[in-house]
């Protein structure tokens, strides 16, 4: 592998000095420029002994600003890893598929830091190879190669190279013999915040001033906020009557900064008997998707991100499907005994980041019809393989949030606001959604209304109780798994499920939605719409439709309410509204601010037969739908690898109410306020 890097890296400063590409040279230069400074990286930390050298904090940053910089604000702009650009410099023909190979190559940062030879060595080969391809072409022909052979180039890496990325991949998501991130977080001193460059991950202010407000916090604060986080996990496990003596390891994703606390979870959960497996949120051809699952930094452009979040469609077809469905089932049995110890994630999001609403580009890549079916057919697939390795009936969760300095100049009181949300009486919040819980379980179906504009109009059918002083319909959520306190759900009956579901504005997985729409009927999404390109003339309908269409359903026909709850957290609402930050708020808590509606699987997806009891011993029966009892028939049917909640806040919540089978009805909420008796303490945060 070290020879073929050498190798690699002498043919890149070669052609950097070559002539002869017409207008592809300054693509293929400073792609190759790029390459070699990063694999000069890649030598200096290797002859280091695999750790990154003694240099100063001044010298990091400045490494770590020209491996992004050319991405950066609005060097973007005249980057070739801007498809628009691209394609306006090097043409329409090989523009896009180019700037597809120039965002690739940035995968190679992580890899130099990692000193992964193989997946370092397989980007700099293929950029090799595409070089050659127009070498070669403009010596014989004297123009540029068609688009197919640059199109098979970068297809049979993908489809060559599966196994391994695959392989490698699982490698680090469950043996914490992997223990890269987890070694620099032990063995740093993190009063010295050079250490944050240390990863290869885009270093901003925000991730230097959460890391220095956090070395400021007391250490009895930082080890609470530590245990609600730990705690919550290992609650998750006694909830559920879980095996959790067999457990050895567990996965932390986090966002750079918070090493300081993450340090002080590691200990405890150390004290558990569970090992640390951190691995990145990596963004390759291979992933086929830039969520981020993992441990990542700053996002140097997430317009960038955004325009490559579909390069895959250059490729995809259905060879390419099965190669990496073969490829995901091989890699499972290679962590098949670390599969059987993995207890599961324990995330720390985090919010208040700069708002984002995309742009669309001509010239970004979207997938076909067909393409979007094999999306979700690949999708569909790796959770059914999944299920096989890991049983999530042995397994748990935990979810918590904190808020970034980027959020605005008052983020020190928003965090403490933020700690205490997510510490507030647990005991206190059980015993009120208890008493709205007895009364959703006398209902037939649950009737909400909008108001101050919002036009929600809908019916949410509930499932029948055979034994009401045994079972229960919701699940009284007590801040386990999922952190902060404050919801009773359900997985509401499809048929009969009707209505429209409006909410105003709503940000949902960092993307902004104006005036959202959904019409449902019994259950499932029949139309939809919103108003964010309103602006974009006759394109304006198709434009909003596939923005919904992209990121709710993600490329399903339709998805079903898989989800149907009553947020109880009235303090994180009037938090969010003395802040003005309701629009930075993350959907872990402001899921806790009225009703919401998730769309895509159940809460209990692949957990169906695990029973469940409220704190007060009822089971809760109200687990599946029509769809996900398909997963003994068909279960590529039953499961759609999804699950985005979308709130109503209680400010445009005019009437939330209970519809017992004899019409009687018994209001919860009325003009944004709690009205069902027992429930008027929650009324009290918004004396504020």
């Amino acid at each position: 592998m070290e020879e073929r890097i050498e190798l690699a890296v002498e043919r890149l400063k070669e052609l950097v000095r070559e002539e002869d590409l017409g207008i592809f040279r300054a693509y293929f230069n400073s792609t190759a420029l790029f390459l070699i400074y990063v694999s000069d990286v890649y030598a200096q930390i290797k002859a280091n002994g695999g750790k990154s050298p003694l240099l100063s904090e001044e010298e990091l940053k400045e490494r770590n600003t020209r491996l992004y910089e050319d991405i950066l604000g609005d060097n973007y702009a005249k980057s070739f890893v801007n498809p628009d650009f691209a394609v306006a410099t090097l043409g329409e023909s090989l523009g896009g598929i180019l700037s597809a190979l120039a965002y690739e190559m940035r995968a190679v940062i992580p890899f130099a830091f990692e000193q992964d030879a193989e997946a370092f060595v397989i980007r700099l080969e293929l950029f090799l190879e595409i070089n050659g391809l127009f070498e070669n072409s403009f010596t014989d022909e004297g123009k540029e190669p068609s688009f197919n052979s640059v199109k098979d180039a970068l297809y049979w890496y993908l489809s060559d190279y599966s196994d391994i990325e695959t392989e490698r991949r699982f490698a680090k998501q469950f043996d914490e013999k992997n223990s890269f991130a987890a070694d620099i977080i032990a063995e740093s001193d993190l009063r010295d915040l050079s250490y944050l460059y240390l990863f290869g991950e885009y270093v901003s202010e925000n991730e230097l001033r959460t890391a220095k407000f956090v070395n400021s916090l007391p250490e009895e604060l930082v080890e609470k906020i530590a245990f609600t986080y730990t705690d919550g996990f290992k609650r998750g496990f006694i909830q559920t009557k879980k095996n959790f003596d067999k457990k050895e390891t567990i996965n932390i994703r986090y966002r750079l900064g918070f090493e300081r606390i993450i340090k002080a979870a590691i200990g405890q959960f150390a004290e558990m008997g569970l090992k640390p497996v951190i691995y990145r949120a990596e963004n390759t051809l291979f992933n086929g998707s830039n969520f981020k699952i993992g441990y990542y930094g700053a996002e140097a452009n997430r317009q960038c991100d955004y325009d490559h979040k579909e390069d895959l469609g250059y490729f995809l077809d259905g060879h390419l499907v099965t190669r990496k469905i073969e490829c995901i089932e091989a890699a499972f049995k290679t962590v098949e005994e670390r599969c059987a110890v993995f207890a599961g994630p324990a995330c720390m999001e985090t919010f208040g980041e700069t708002l984002f609403e995309p742009v669309n580009k001509k010239a970004n890549r979207k997938y076909t019809d067909e393409q979007n079916k094999m999306v979700v057919e690949l999708s569909s697939a790796k959770g059914t393989i999944m299920q096989k390795f890991i049983n999530m009936e042995e397994r748990s969760f935990t979810i918590i949030a904190f808020p970034v300095p980027e959020i605005g100049e008052d983020f020190e009181k928003i965090f403490d606001d933020t700690v205490r949300i997510n510490t507030l009486d647990a005991v206190l919040y059980q015993r009120i959604q208890s008493t709205i819980i007895d009364t959703l379980d006398t209902a037939e179906y649950v009737h909400i209304e909008g108001m101050n504009g919002n036009e929600t109009d809908l019916n949410v059918s509930l499932s029948a109780l055979k034994n009401p002083d045994k079972e229960t319909k919701f699940e009284n959520c007590v801040a386990d798994v999922n952190i902060p306190v404050g919801e009773v759900f359900t997985s509401p009956k499809l048929e009969g499920t009707n209505g429209i579901l409006n909410v105003r504005k709503v940000f949902l997985e960092g993307l902004e939605y104006r005036n959202l729409r959904l019409e449902i009927k019994d259950g499932v999404i029949k139309d939809y719409t919103c108003s964010n390109f309103d602006d974009a003339g006759a394109d304006a309908d198709k434009q909003n439709r596939a923005y919904i269409e992209e990121n709710i359903l993600f490329h399903h026909e339709t998805l079903p309410m898989g989800e149907f709850a009553i947020g109880t957290n009235t303090t994180a609402y009037v938090v969010a509204r003395k802040y003005n930050i309701e629009a930075k708020m993350p959907i872990l808590i402001a899921e806790k601010t009225g009703p919401h509606f998730a769309f895509g699987d159940t809460c209990y997806s692949l957990e169906e037969d695990v029973r469940v009891f409220n704190p007060d011993g009822k089971e809760m029966i109200a687990k599946e739908n029509s769809f996900s009892l398909l997963r003994t028939t068909d279960r590529s049917k039953a499961y759609f690898q999804c699950h985005t909640d979308i709130t109503i806040p209680y400010d445009e919540l005019g009437l939330l109410e209970a519809v017992r089978a004899d019409g009687s009805r018994i209001p919860v909420i009325v003009e944004g306020r709690f009205v069902l008796e027992g429930c008027e303490e929650l009324n009290r945060a918004f004396d504020f």
